[in-house]
């Protein structure tokens, strides 16, 4: 019988090719295993030859026959797992013939699971790349740390690990370093419960950085929304191909998790490698630039600073950064994201902010991103750029004013009262420990939302807050031009390091003052990696291109290094207990708060002494689930030693309670802890020092 006389029944065609989902996903059935649909959304193209390279085989091409709502698409007969694949735009009447792969960049499948990275005559070339999202997980389980007791620390892949002498030379600063022992010894030491990773999404350096011999190192300049950085893997993982090296970070990943530490991502959806306009295009340009990137006019509407922006009044832009997080929280099992100006990622048709914006809503709402923590950085360079405290319920705010607020108290203030200057009113401070609520309250949000930290990957370090007035950024080749002039810092009367004894002791001790207010305080603190080691980068505040020993931990831990590092573990510790004795929420003011005010007398503080410029001295005392008032800080921020009377509550059946000494980042602190004075005693209190009682 010949196949045309078959019954048309019992003829089985393979099913057609789908606009969705986009990328590369499952054939239709019919077709062999190492078939694949591939959807690209392309709308300003009139047709799309995709180039194929399998493992080990010559480059071939083809055109995807279908096109759907601006989605071009089609089945690739033959795309193994770890083929090579790009993507030619093609003119009507264009067939294509001449291109070659070796020689011409091909455009990158914006959802390509892998880039690969290879050199052509004129620079590299870069090919998107079919990975397995397969990985033996083991019952791996996310950690899901409420953000009550979230303790978030601020790292670079490779910066954190590059000079760690107890982890093997063959994996430092890798995606393997993250799983070794002697890191998670550390974390998990030290108290952090989060590590918060700078961009690990593949990224590229900037031409002008190209021309300089320096590298974009905190990889803030995306050219993959779906894939790992290659250069962070071990150099094993990265000779075995990029399947190890996704496996790599899916190990480190498992083995964080199981030291109980969730793993967020910083991520930049708010532009991308491409550039400006005139620069060649990789990847989104290519293919659809009328609608991944804002326009203004001929020109880029550029609110980041980095030559463009992505469009999010667009909804195939929201979809874009929508799949991508739902992508790592499913493959990658991702607890948390950081968002990189998440104000441009935030704006309607007409460039303005909106806290109800499409994106925002659907990333709070969506199920696969149910209880993963959603960080905005809350600013970018448009207009009204500055929105700390309008994003919506589901999101926290890295919160600037309590990181300005904590340095003009420990570090301009001090610097202008030893020169015979005023000082601020003790109100932004209480403000701070508090928990920012007013600033939140409008959101519907409360101190939860807030984000607290002094210092970040941009910026000085704490060690460098206390031992320069000005940036020192000449290696960045600018001129020192680069980087923010505004650090609200204070050298201590000498700028750089010091062999004065005196200073260097004043240094730590602030340095100790500045992170005990961060874990003293209401809300979410946030450390960046090295400040409890007393790193520096001497006085460089934008080190974005130093991948160096100036950027990477030093584990050599000198006197003043393990100093800082027990206290904070100290601080840590203390936090906890104290969270452990307080109620599971925060209540709103005038609704049962727990917080109470005291001065140095041990009454509560009047409104004049509240913005009196020379008051210095602050007593908090704070409920615990119970109700009852059983914790005590007193801050004395003045050049001298202090007799405060310890605050009774008359009202209270436990007014006559004994305090006890917790805590002092006073240098006599193994001296005195476990002082106990008596409620409405006077106790001395150290000059510039906090201090930590309980009942």
């Amino acid at each position: 019988m010949s196949l045309r006389e078959v019954p048309s029944s019992r003829i089985t065609r393979p099913a057609p090719s789908r606009s969705f989902p986009l990328g590369v996903s499952t054939a239709p059935a019919g077709y062999s295993d190492d078939a694949v649909n591939l959807a690209v959304f392309a709308p300003d193209v009139d047709s799309l030859m995709v180039f194929v390279q399998p493992p080990g085989r010559m480059w071939r091409s083809t055109v995807l026959p279908d096109l759907t709502d601006g989605v071009h698409h089609g089945v690739i007969a033959d795309l193994p797992v770890g083929s090579r694949y790009g993507l030619l735009p093609l003119a009507e009447g264009s067939s294509g013939r001449g291109v070659s792969p070796q020689t011409v960049q091909l455009l990158l499948d914006p959802y390509g699971r892998g880039i690969d990275e290879r050199v052509g005559p004129e620079g590299c070339l870069y090919s998107s790349v079919r990975l397995e999202d397969s990985f033996d997980w083991d019952g791996d389980t996310a950690p899901l740390t409420p953000w009550r007791d979230t303790v978030l620390y601020e790292a670079h892949v490779k910066g954190l690990t590059m000079l760690h002498p107890d982890i093997p030379a063959d994996i430092r600063g890798s995606y393997a370093a993250l799983a070794h022992p002697a890191l998670l010894t550390h974390l998990q030491e030290l108290g952090v419960t989060a590590v918060e990773l700078l961009p690990i999404h593949f990224h590229l350096d900037e031409p002008h950085l190209q021309e300089l011999g320096l590298p974009n190192y905190w990889g803030y300049n995306t050219l993959g929304y779906f894939a790992p950085q290659v250069s962070y893997a071990s150099a094993a993982a990265r000779a075995a191909g990029l399947q190890a090296v996704q496996d790599e970070l899916k190990t480190a990943i498992k083995a964080l998790h199981g030291a109980g530490i969730e793993v967020i991502l910083d991520v930049v959806y708010n532009h991308t490698a491409e550039g400006t306009i005139d620069r060649p295009a990789l990847s989104w340009r290519g293919l659809a630039d009328r609608t991944y990137y804002r326009h203004d006019g001929a020109a880029y509407d550029d609110t980041t600073g980095c030559g463009n922006t992505l469009d999010f009044s667009k909804p195939r832009v929201v979809q874009l950064a929508l799949d991508s997080l739902r992508y790592w929280v499913e493959e990658f099992h991702i607890d948390g994201f950081r968002f990189d100006l998440a104000v441009s990622l935030s704006r309607n048709e007409a460039n303005e902010f909106r806290p109800g914006h499409p994106f925002l809503i659907a990333a709070a709402t969506d199920s696969t991103l149910a209880g993963v923590k959603l960080i905005s950085e809350p600013w970018d360079l448009g207009p009204d750029g500055w929105q700390t405290g309008r994003f919506p319920p589901g999101w926290a705010d890295w919160n600037d004013h309590f990181r300005d607020s904590i340095r003009d108290f420990w570090l301009t203030d001090q610097a202008a009262m030893r020169h015979g200057g005023h000082t601020g009113p003790l109100s932004r401070l209480a403000d701070s420990l508090a928990g920012s609520l007013e600033l939140f309250a409008a959101s519907g949000r409360g101190q939860l939302s807030s984000i607290n930290f002094i210092t970040a990957h941009d910026g000085f370090t704490l060690r460098d807050l206390v031992s320069y007035d000005r940036k020192h950024n000449e290696d960045n080749g600018e001129q020192n031009r680069d980087g923010s002039d505004g650090n609200r810092s204070w050298n201590h009367g000498v700028e750089g390091p010091s062999e004065n004894e005196a200073i260097e002791a004043a240094r730590g001790l602030t340095s100790r003052n500045m992170m005990a207010t961060l874990m003293l305080s209401l809300g979410v603190p946030m450390i960046t990696a090295g400040d409890e080691l007393g790193r520096t980068q001497h006085g460089n505040n934008n080190a974005y291109c130093q991948d160096n020993e100036m950027t990477w931990l030093d584990w050599t831990l000198d006197p003043a290094a393990r100093e800082m590092l027990a206290a904070t573990k100290r601080l840590i510790r203390v936090r906890r207990e104290f969270l452990e004795r307080q109620p599971r929420s925060y209540p709103a003011p005038g609704k049962g708060a727990y917080l109470h005010w005291y001065a140095a007398n041990g009454l509560p503080m009047s409104p004049e002494q509240w913005r009196a410029p020379d008051n210095r001295v602050l007593q908090l005392r704070m409920g615990s689930a119970k109700g009852v008032l059983d914790g005590l800080i007193v801050i004395n921020a003045s050049l001298t030693d202090v007799d405060v009377v310890l605050p009774a509550d008359a009202s209270s059946e436990r007014a006559g309670d004994t305090y006890r000494l917790q805590l002092t980042t006073a240098s006599n602190y193994e001296k005195v802890r476990g002082t106990e004075a008596r409620a409405g005693s006077k106790h001395r209190v150290p000059a510039n020092s906090v201090n930590v009682f309980r009942c």
